[in-house]
């Protein structure tokens, strides 16, 4: 075992202010009082783009190819591919690289990839189902089991693509989707080492709020709302929306202005971003509501986990219980000053040696 330290109700929304959503569950407190929020957002797929768009400087020493590929379920996924200029005729050990929740592969995702293919590993990073470049419908929904398996479909395009060894295959998971990561390694023995930075822990959040701060009353309340909601849809023909993501009104904690900070400002706003002003379903919640991510973990062993946290993110405890209930071989590695958000893009704090020496070791 290792940790280390570098160093060390029933109210609407109209009445209900920010720091009372913020005991609700992160993205699922848009349930409480849908019926303000509810508003039709014919939001469609986009297009596949060819320029680059990125919110990163492109490396002059890495190949960029954007790919597609099919999940279980028949939703097409696009990715971008990042390849070593300088690799030889040798197969290379994959990365499939996912997440933030709500964030494209234009954003940190990319980043970490191209980081990782300039230290010579093929490295893939995708848009989950329902938002970015990739398909499916409605638009800006997260599944835990659907989004499970976005990094299964990656695996298995990872894994047949003529540059890669398909036995030396690792992941690497960012915020929201890092429990799904963790989750999709625990069934899929193929891929043989994994890491998170900054985890989140969704269907835990969704459930229980941050801090698990959210009463049973106040999740019947909610589950009961999101029920009757599904009426309005289906009554409508399609999925009302949530409001704007990470706007700011004043009086927000901490982690909501580094939120915004992040997605809308130039540092990594995208406008296919779900949190780059964008909106979830209002009945996005409901599937994560009663499906815990981490049940499995302990069976990823022997099979090695990573889990990256910053020691000032409020977040911090997703990956502190993800460690007490993985099995060996594990570690936790604690970035001292680095805020959630700071591990999205601040590549003096991102531990990318670690990161090399981690899958260097296991992918060998």
């Amino acid at each position: 075992m290792m940790i280390s330290e570098i160093l060390p109700h029933g109210m609407t929304l109209r009445r209900f202010g920010r720091r009372d959503l913020l005991k609700l569950s992160g993205t699922g407190a848009a349930a409480l009082g849908v019926g303000i929020l509810a508003r039709p957002n014919p939001v469609k797929a986009q297009t596949m783009t060819t320029e680059w768009d990125k919110v990163f400087p492109k490396s002059a020493a890495v190949d960029q190819e954007k790919v597609t590929f099919e999940n279980r379920y028949g939703i097409r996924l696009t990715a971008d591919l990042y390849l070593p200029k300088n690799r030889s005729g040798g197969r290379l050990a994959g990365l499939v690289v996912g997440g933030p929740f709500g964030a494209v592969k234009e954003q940190s995702s990319g980043l970490y990839a191209q980081t990782m293919a300039e230290r010579g590993f093929a490295a893939l990073a995708f848009d989950p189902s329902f938002t970015g470049e990739s398909g499916g419908e409605p638009r800006n929904v997260a599944s835990p089991d659907i989004n499970t398996e976005d990094f299964m479909a990656a695996v298995d395009f990872l894994g047949l693509h003529p540059s890669v060894d398909q036995e030396r295959i690792g992941v690497i998971g960012i915020c929201g989707w890092g429990g799904m990561a963790l989750n999709a390694v625990a069934v899929d023995k193929r891929v043989k080492a994994v890491a998170t930075s900054t985890m989140y822990d969704m269907s835990r959040l969704m459930s229980r709020g941050y801090n698990d701060s959210v009463t049973p009353e106040q999740r019947s309340q909610t589950l009961e709302q999101l029920s009757r909601q599904r009426w309005d849809d289906a009554r409508n023909g399609g999925p009302a929306y949530g409001p704007a993501a990470n706007e700011l009104e004043g009086g927000e904690p901490q982690f909501l202005v580094d939120y915004h900070a992040y997605y809308r400002t130039p540092r990594g706003y995208h406008a296919r971003a779900v949190n780059s002003g964008n909106a979830w379903t209002v009945t996005n919640p409901l599937s994560f509501m009663n499906f815990p991510l981490m049940t499995y973990i302990a069976e990823i062993s022997p099979r090695p986990i990573l889990l990256i946290h910053g020691e000032n993110a409020h977040s911090r405890y997703f990956s502190e219980t993800a460690f007490a209930a993985a099995a060996e071989p594990k570690e936790l590695l604690i970035i001292p000053g680095a805020s959630h958000v700071d591990l999205y893009d601040r590549v003096d704090l991102i531990p990318f040696d670690r990161l090399t020496q981690f899958f260097q070791e296991h992918l060998s």
